[in-house]
């Protein structure tokens, strides 16, 4: 494995819409500009995803254009209770209408229709996201409004090919270790985040996939003797020779990772998994708690989605060789194979 780092400020595509330099960077330095994609409208995927957690609650939320279809989501999952709801709106052919930013620094995503009002704001070093669903689940209305506190540090962003397609790309930056604070109001429950022990995570794509893709993501964050350390790990989505997307982050630096393999039982996605690495700097265990599966089917589009979330321990070493010790630590991993 390459892991080649990409240093150069440049624009991200060429004249040809290939991309320029395939590799990871710790920022945004390759910049994204839609109107350079040699693509289909239709095939062009843009989203900006938060997953806002602790070890008994956790609320995820998406604002995406996926070129033939639009997916504005909402999820609210309590593992103390074991249970969680995603609700969805499809947009039919929004290919760009919705305006997303071609960076993830600056810039508001605001969604609006009959049941769902979502909005991203960025402000002065901070992130906001306000919701109100109507009809969120059983009649009743989810509504939330958070603060992710985004200080100067290193994030994952990789630039990934496919062999298949010149013009196809994907764009990703990854962004750990962000603390929130800020409240969920749901069935007369409220669920208060504290930015003393609560993290969010950004998952912030742009891109033009080939149809039929399957991958693995795992994403965590919390606080070592006080000190913030998160991890991102991932692979089977495009042509990874350049570089992989397996980073651990530790007090706002980057540590890159080379391989990192999931081993999921056959038999249930509930069992216990392993995560093992090429070069033995994270090497875990993790004990599902609750599984966020969706399964969609409809003409050309399909999903098969298993968002597991857990409490993860062992160890993970350092650029220098430092180790770090992992206990119960509640994050996620998942599988996921679309074909859209």
């Amino acid at each position: 494995m390459g892991n080649h780092e990409v240093t150069t400020p440049q624009m991200l595509l060429k004249e040809d819409g290939s991309l320029r330099e395939p590799g990871w960077s710790k920022r945004l330095v390759q910049q994204y500009e839609r109107s350079m994609i040699k693509a289909p409208k239709f095939r062009i995927k843009e989203w900006d995803y938060y997953l806002v957690l602790n070890e008994d609650f956790a609320g995820a939320f998406t604002l995406s254009d996926d070129g033939y279809i639009g997916l504005q989501s909402v999820s609210l999952l309590n593992f103390k209770e074991g249970w969680e709801h995603t609700e969805t709106i499809l947009n039919p052919f929004p290919m760009g209408k919705f305006k997303l930013p071609d960076t993830s620094k600056e810039g508001d995503i605001i969604y609006k229709d009959k049941r769902l009002h979502m909005a991203f704001q960025i402000r002065d070093g901070k992130r906001r996201i306000r919701c109100h669903f109507k009809n969120f689940y059983q009649g009743k209305t989810f509504s939330c409004d958070i603060w992710l506190e985004q200080p100067d540090m290193d994030t994952m962003v990789i630039a990934t090919p496919f062999k298949e397609k010149k013009t196809a790309f994907y764009y990703n930056q990854k962004i750990n270790c962000m603390p929130a604070s800020g409240k969920m109001k749901f069935d007369g429950k409220t669920y208060t985040f504290s930015k003393e022990t609560d993290f969010g995570t950004l998952d912030w794509g742009r891109g033009v996939w080939t149809y039929d893709n399957c991958w693995y993501w795992g994403s965590g964050n919390t606080r070592i003797e006080g000190i913030p350390f998160g991890f991102n790990i991932g692979y089977g989505f495009g042509d990874t020779s350049a570089a992989t997307e397996n980073m651990l982050f530790y007090n706002g630096k980057a540590h890159k990772l080379d391989e990192v393999t999931f081993h999921i039982p056959e038999d249930s996605y509930l069992k216990p998994w392993k995560f093992t690495s090429n070069d033995g700097r994270f090497e875990m265990d993790f004990q599902p708690v609750l599984d966020r599966a969706a399964r969609t089917s409809a003409l050309i589009i399909e999903t098969d989605q298993h968002q597991v979330f857990g409490k993860m321990s062992g160890k993970a070493v350092l650029d220098d060789g430092q180790e770090i010790v992992v206990k119960d630590m509640m994050c996620f991993a998942e599988k996921v194979h679309n074909r859209y």
